[in-house]
């Protein structure tokens, strides 16, 4: 289906777009920090369909063609930096507010309850709309995420200057960008295709790059309290996928994630990155089929003949 808006109560307007039957459970998917709707690759959408869902893909507040955020206080790097190191500083949002517009969304839809997959910032969201609102979270797949807990999913220091470095200006210095940053996080075991990596990266600049949207997000990251104790009273079915070689969030986020939720699944996948490597769309989508069939204790999505 083309791309729709949803305007919420808030007035923040959300880009969406959907695959498969609106009669279908409904499947939310929740990109991770500066990603457009369109990291979330349509093939995986359209396999997600096939098993019975009908997938929610959205541009996140900041980023896409969803509401950009007129700041009422200035950020940039070095803010970022500061706050990161625990300087206090006020932020435009939080994960909090990102979850309400997924709510938001929700609602827009219909939708009162909904399997949800996010992933990296997107599984922080999906968990902290599990924990305000676990009568609406029917099942939760968390991937390369992790829990808010400073001591656990770290970055690799390697990464640190690619983190800061100065944003690109034109649409050949973003793709230039995209396939250095896909080259660091990367799956190692699964190379990327870099003939899509470059077709990723000039739809994510025409539909319209925000440097300081994405600073935004990263503030609303670094801000992140730890939510360990909440996930602790989780009952929602789980499962947490990380790869084992991903450099941008360390494996041990996944494994606190995992461990802090009671009876989730634990995917652990060898040489596999900070990305969505198609080789992997199957074990992605098993995995979310797997974890929504546990809400019902049977299985509740079935591939279409």
């Amino acid at each position: 289906m083309a791309e729709q808006m949803a305007t919420l109560p808030s007035g923040i307007e959300i880009c969406y777009e959907t695959f498969g039957e609106p009669d279908d459970p409904p499947l939310l998917l929740i990109m991770g920090l500066g990603g457009p709707m369109n990291w979330w690759n349509a093939n995986l959408c359209q396999l997600l369909a096939d098993r019975g869902f009908f997938v929610i893909r959205f541009d996140n507040r900041d980023v896409g063609r969803s509401t950009r955020i007129t700041p009422l206080h200035r950020a940039s790097r070095r803010s970022a930096v500061t706050t990161w190191l625990g300087v206090r500083r006020r932020v435009e949002y939080g994960l909090g507010d990102l979850a309400d517009d997924a709510f938001g969304l929700l609602d827009h839809l219909g939708a009162e309850r909904a399997d949800v997959f996010g992933v990296s910032m997107g599984g922080m969201i999906a968990q902290t709309m599990a924990i305000a609102h676990p009568e609406r979270v029917r099942s939760l797949v968390s991937m390369m995420s992790t829990t808010g807990r400073r001591s656990v999913g770290w970055q690799d220091p390697r990464l640190f200057p690619m983190l800061l470095a100065a944003r690109p200006r034109t649409r050949e210095e973003y793709v230039e960008r995209t396939h250095k940053v896909t080259g660091l996080i990367g799956s190692p075991g699964y190379p990327h295709d870099p003939a899509e990596t470059q077709a990723r990266a000039e739809e994510t600049w025409d539909r319209g790059y925000n440097p300081a949207g994405v600073l935004r997000q990263m503030l609303a990251v670094i801000t992140q309290p730890d939510r360990t104790p909440a996930l602790r009273e989780l009952a929602t079915p789980t499962c947490v996928i990380h790869g084992l070689a991903d450099r941008m969030v360390h494996c041990s986020g996944g494994r606190a994630t995992a461990s802090a939720i009671r009876e989730a699944e634990l995917v652990l996948v060898p040489r596999m990155g900070h990305d969505l490597p198609p080789a992997l769309y199957g074990t992605f989508v098993d995995a979310v089929q797997r974890t929504a069939a546990r809400a019902d204790g049977v299985s509740s999505t079935r591939a279409r003949a």
